[in-house]
């Protein structure tokens, strides 16, 4: 790919997920996927491995191309442009790095503060004891929570801290049904991405690919007696009583810490 210089962008918004840690049920890097998929899509840079990563840990993947020859992928963070109509997002997407988060944060934050965005948005998402059969929640911004964080946590306080105006929205999966994909959840991200922009990002298969899922968890949840009993507490809770903010930030502050044990 040619890459695209971080200049003249109309209107840039930074959208960043990492998988791994930060990212139950895939959520929120398939926020990013999803767009880069929908939308003229163009690669800018990516960072160097070697730098940020364990590559016995993330070991890279060899992998046969289109025209038969074989190359090696490695485990890395690319930064996309995805071009929307009056407006350019700045896609960050990859695995958690395992080391010198200091250092790659500050590789980020300086090409953030290159492009003068307009906001950054970090997205993430923690396993909850959220009903799969109701609409997702999604916390946005910081809680009380004082503990162990991901990436997500630390490059999104990085940026507020080089006073770009930044925002973090984390969708609660249910715990239950952990295993990826979850593009309900997806779908509930995109939509909130959606309400800081003027843009009305198209949700294209998602809608379909979310009412497929809730259904066949459903079937699934009512094979199991005692299942099917506890998600029907949970259907109660969430009816009964809307979390308030007070409840979010309890259930993010028990999901990190189940996540640091």
């Amino acid at each position: 790919m040619v890459p695209t210089r971080l200049t003249d962008l109309r209107r840039p918004v930074v959208l960043f997920a990492f998988s791994g840690w930060n990212d139950a049920g895939d959520a929120a890097t398939g926020v990013i996927d999803h767009l880069t998929e929908g939308y003229e899509t163009e690669f800018s840079f990516q960072l160097d491995p070697d730098e940020y990563y364990d590559l016995t840990e993330n070991r890279p993947v060899l992998v046969r191309q289109d025209n038969g020859e074989r190359s090696i992928q490695w485990a890395t963070t690319e930064v996309l442009v995805a071009r929307l109509p009056g407006q350019d997002l700045v896609l960050v997407n990859g695995p958690e790095p395992n080391l010198r988060w200091k250092a790659f944060c500050a590789a980020l934050v300086s090409a953030f503060r290159s492009i003068n965005p307009e906001r950054v948005i970090a997205m993430g998402a923690m396993l909850a004891d959220a009903p799969h059969s109701r609409p997702v929640p999604v916390s946005e911004d910081g809680t009380d929570y004082e503990g162990p964080t991901g990436i997500v946590g630390v490059l999104a306080q990085a940026c507020r801290d080089a006073g770009l105006t930044t925002t973090s929205l984390w969708a609660s999966v249910p715990h239950y049904v952990a295993e990826p994909p979850n593009p309900k959840a997806t779908l509930a991200l995109l939509q909130r991405v959606g309400e800081f922009l003027d843009n009305e990002l198209e949700p294209g298969e998602l809608v379909d690919r979310a009412a497929t899922w809730e259904s066949r968890v459903t079937d699934l949840v009512a094979e199991d007696p005692d299942v099917a009993e506890y998600v029907a507490s949970l259907e109660v809770r969430y009816d009964t009583a809307e979390a308030t903010g007070d409840e979010i930030a309890w259930e993010f502050e028990r999901y990190l810490r189940r996540r640091g044990r």
